[in-house]
C-alpha cells in the first residue's frame, strides 16, 4: 500500500528511510508547538486552544501534502506571520484577533485561486529578488525585536524610545544561555537545537524555582475557545486588504522558496528543473491555511527545516505523513507546552530571525536603487511594529527610485500598480 501510495521504489527510498526523516525534520521544527501558543496568547487568544490548533493546522498540512502533493515537506503555523497576527493586527491596529483570523482565512482563499488559475508564477516572477530578500530579512529584524522584549532585553523609554534591560535579571542571563546553546547545538549539526534550548531553559528554570511545572502529558485542552470564531464579515473591509495581502505575499514567497529549495536539496526537480505537482503543494498549503484559521490559529506555512529530513535521506510524502502523525501525538504533551516560560522561546525567536537575515547576502548593495528599498523595508517592519508598512514602503521606494533615475524599464506592471495602491491605502485608510 505504502508502494502504491508514495512510489517508493522509483525514489530510492524505502519505509525506514521516510520514517527516519519524518523524525528528523519534526524534531527540527517541533519548537513551534511551544512558541505558536506563546505568540498568540499576547492577542488575547486562548493557550491552550491555540495549542491544539497549531498541532491540528500542522497535521493536517502535512497529511495533505504527504497525501496528495507526495512531498517530503512539512507544514506548521509560520514565524513571523504568527508575529504579525499578535503584535501588529491586534496589538498596534487595535483588530481583534477574531478579525485577524478572517484575515488569515480570506488569504488562505486567496492563495488557493491563485494555484487553481495559476496566477502564483506571474506574481512571484513580478516582484523583484532584492525586494524578497528585504522583506525575509525585515520579518526576521521583527522577530528579532519582539524576542529581545520578551526576554527584558529591550525595554521601553520616554526619551529613546527603547532601553536595554536589566542583563542581571533571570529571564535576560536565561534567554541570552539559550540563544547560545541552539547556535552551538545548529553549527554540530544537532538534530531538533532550537527545541533543545528551549527545553533546556525551561528545566534549568525548574530547577531553579523560577517555572512551576505543571506536569507534561494529559489529554488535550479544548479547542472550543478559538474554533470556529473568525470574523470574515468583518476582514472583508476596505482597510484590512492590505493586511490580507501581507499575509498571502509573506506565506506565497515562503511556500515557494521552502519549495525550490528543498527540490533542489532532495534532487526533486524535473528535467526542465521545475517541481512537479507544484499546484497541489500549494493548494495544500492554502488549504492548511484556511484550516488553521478556522481552528484558531495563524497562517500555516511550508517549513524550510523539512530540508533536514530530506538530508535524512527522505524523498516522499511517507515522510511529512509521519510528521502530521508526530503532531497529532504532541497533543498530549499541553501540559509541558503551559509550562515554557516567554523567555525560553525568545532565543528561539532570535535564533531564527538570525537564519532569515541570512537572505542580504543576496543584494546587489552596489546598485543604491537595489539596496536603498530593501534596507527600507527591513528596518521600518520592527521600527513601526508593522511587516504591511514595511513591504508597502519598500515596494513605493523601488518604484520611486527607478522611475527617478530613468529606469522605468526595469519595472513591471506589478511593480507600477501595487505602489500605488500602496500609496492610496496608506493615505485614506492609515
Amino acid at each position: 500500500m505504502l508502494e502504491k501510495l508514495f512510489k517508493l521504489k522509483e525514489h530510492n527510498t524505502n519505509v525506514k528511510t521516510e520514517v527516519i526523516a519524518g523524525v528528523t525534520t519534526f524534531l527540527t521544527m517541533a519548537y513551534i508547538i511551544f512558541v505558536n501558543p506563546s505568540m498568540l496568547a499576547a492577542a488575547g487568544m486562548d493557550q491552550g486552544a491555540v495549542f491544539v490548533a497549531t498541532c491540528l493546522a500542522a497535521a493536517i498540512g502535512c497529511l495533505i501534502m504527504g497525501l496528495w502533493a507526495n512531498y517530503p515537506v512539512a507544514m506548521a503555523p509560520g514565524m513571523g506571520l504568527n508575529a504579525f497576527f499578535s503584535f501588529t493586527v491586534v496589538g498596534q491596529m487595535g483588530y481583534s484577533w477574531q478579525v485577524a483570523l478572517g484575515a488569515v482565512f480570506l488569504s488562505g482563499v486567496c492563495f488557493f485561486l491563485l494555484s487553481v488559475f495559476r496566477i502564483r508564477e506571474w506574481i512571484i516572477h513580478s516582484i523583484p529578488l532584492s525586494l524578497r530578500g528585504g522583506i525575509g530579512a525585515g520579518i526576521g529584524l521583527f522577530l528579532a525585536f519582539i524576542a529581545l522584549k520578551n526576554a527584558g532585553i529591550v525595554v521601553d523609554n520616554p526619551a529613546t524610545l527603547v532601553h536595554i534591560g536589566d542583563m542581571t535579571s533571570w529571564s535576560a542571563i536565561m534567554a541570552c544561555l539559550g540563544f547560545v546553546v541552539i547556535a552551538a547545538l545548529y553549527h554540530r549539526r544537532v538534530t531538533g537545537s532550537v527545541m533543545i534550548g528551549i527545553l533546556l531553559i525551561t528545566v534549568i528554570s525548574i530547577l531553579a524555582g523560577q517555572v512551576e511545572l505543571h506536569g507534561v502529558v494529559s489529554a488535550p485542552p479544548s479547542l472550543a475557545p478559538t474554533f470556529a470564531q473568525l470574523d470574515i464579515g468583518a476582514a472583508l473591509e476596505v482597510g484590512l486588504i492590505a493586511i490580507v495581502f501581507s499575509f498571502l505575499f509573506v506565506d506565497l514567497f515562503d511556500t515557494s522558496g521552502t519549495l525550490i529549495a528543498v527540490a533542489q536539496k532532495g534532487d526533486l526537480l524535473d528535467k526542465d528543473n521545475k517541481l512537479p505537482r507544484l499546484g497541489r503543494a500549494l493548494m495544500a498549503d492554502s488549504g492548511a491555511t484556511m484550516a488553521g484559521a478556522v481552528m484558531g490559529t495563524s497562517t500555516t506555512t511550508s517549513y524550510i527545516e523539512s530540508g533536514a529530513g530530506i538530508a535524512a535521506g527522505g524523498r516522499t510524502g511517507l515522510t511529512a505523513v509521519v510528521v502530521g502523525v508526530l503532531f497529532l501525538l504532541s497533543l498530549f504533551l499541553s501540559p509541558l507546552a503551559g509550562t515554557i516560560p516567554a523567555y525560553a522561546t525568545a532565543p528561539a525567536l532570535f535564533f531564527v530571525s538570525v537564519l532569515m537575515t541570512h537572505s542580504l547576502v543576496k543584494i546587489d548593495w552596489d546598485d543604491i536603487t537595489e539596496a536603498a528599498p530593501v534596507v527600507i523595508a527591513a528596518v521600518t517592519m520592527p521600527l513601526t511594529f508593522s511587516i504591511t508598512t514595511g513591504i508597502a514602503l519598500g515596494f513605493i521606494s523601488y518604484s520611486a527610485l527607478k522611475i527617478l533615475t530613468g529606469r522605468i524599464s526595469a519595472l513591471n506592471s506589478a511593480m507600477l500598480i501595487l505602489p500605488v495602491l500602496f500609496i492610496v491605502k496608506m493615505a485614506f485608510y492609515g
